[in-house]
């Protein structure tokens, strides 16, 4: 068997979701409408967070990073699926390391900044008044700039570790993205060492924070159902729900996904679970936060009237004039 180094010039062969064409169609329909949602939703997220004043808070200011790494994440991987659905696609191992170092990238953001915003969640709700003392905007502008800083050191290390593996035969990969497990199924070499740097990278990418948005949980927990009053703990848990939903759709697709032993068998498995990695969380969390937030929701119904009346204003406007100048 040809053994060909992975740093090569030579591209890839990407096989994409499905052969039938029928299907083809229907998931490209199905995942461009959810594409087209999910930039709307986040996009309107972060218009209201930034336009009402209201929303200039701690907990909007991480609301409106994540909306940004979901539109980040999803164009980055989602459009070309939609080009393999129409056509097989080749993709050099530029492009393929490229796409591979910014999913991983904005994906281990993603995941640093759920931690923190559960942290947000915990001082907001255990220590009240000190609140804006703990999460002035500068401590929370540098937070989100180590979780970048943190999230590219990982996804370079996971990144060169991937793509230096030699590859055995064809350059096929039976995917629909370079994901770093598709170089581990393409090696006929041991891969163990890289197995251990991807699994070592995400203890640290997925696993601490999952166990630090956990505890924080915890510890939020204990102090709620210590209040007397069932509004103030209604209340309360209401604001965390949100974010409760989403880490809970977004790190179990995500550990499902690289914190198991690496395997060249269930492939078609793995591709289902990278769909809903890839498609699910960026499009249900604006939906999740505008509909259980009432603050959001509240910003949104502003915003439409005031989109609404203005145009009214304006129409008005016109039609004053035109029936002075006749």
């Amino acid at each position: 068997m040809e053994m060909k180094n992975g740093s090569s010039d030579e591209g890839f062969i990407i096989m994409g979701l499905s052969d039938d064409p029928h299907l083809e169609a229907i998931l490209f329909v199905l995942f461009l409408v959810l594409y087209i949602l999910t930039v709307i939703g986040n996009m309107t997220l972060i218009t209201v967070s930034v336009c009402e004043p209201r929303l200039h808070t701690p907990m909007y200011f991480f609301l409106g990073n994540l909306s940004t790494l979901d539109i980040c994440f999803s164009s980055v991987t989602v459009p070309y699926m939609l080009a393999q659905l129409l056509a097989r696609r080749s993709i050099s191992f530029i492009g393929c390391a490229a796409q591979m170092y910014t999913s991983l990238l904005l994906g281990i953001t993603e995941c640093v900044l759920l931690a923190v915003m559960a942290y947000d969640r915990y001082v907001a709700i255990v220590f009240p008044l000190r609140y804006t003392v703990i999460m002035k905007m500068s401590v929370c502008i540098t937070v989100v700039s180590c979780c970048f800083v943190s999230a590219s050191v990982m996804a370079f290390v996971d990144t060169l570790f991937s793509v230096r593996l030699p590859v055995c035969g064809q350059r096929i990969i039976n995917h629909f993205w370079c994901d770093p497990t598709v170089f581990l199924k393409m090696s006929c070499v041991d891969t163990f060492v890289t197995e251990m740097v991807i699994f070592s990278a995400g203890i640290f990418a997925l696993l601490l924070p999952s166990l630090f948005t956990a505890i924080s949980y915890i510890c939020i927990i204990s102090t709620v159902v210590r209040i007397h009053s069932t509004e103030a703990k209604f209340k309360a848990f209401s604001t965390c729900a949100s974010h409760l939903i989403v880490v809970i759709i977004f790190y179990s697709t995500a550990i499902s996904m690289y914190m198991k032993p690496g395997s060249k068998t269930f492939e078609n498995r793995d591709k289902i679970v990278s769909v809903f990695y890839i498609v699910t969380p960026p499009f249900l969390n604006p939906i999740i936060y505008s509909l259980r937030n009432k603050d959001v929701k509240m910003a949104l119904q502003k915003y439409i009237f005031q989109k609404m009346f203005s145009k009214h204003v304006m129409c008005s406007a016109t039609f004053q004039k035109m029936s002075t100048v006749k």
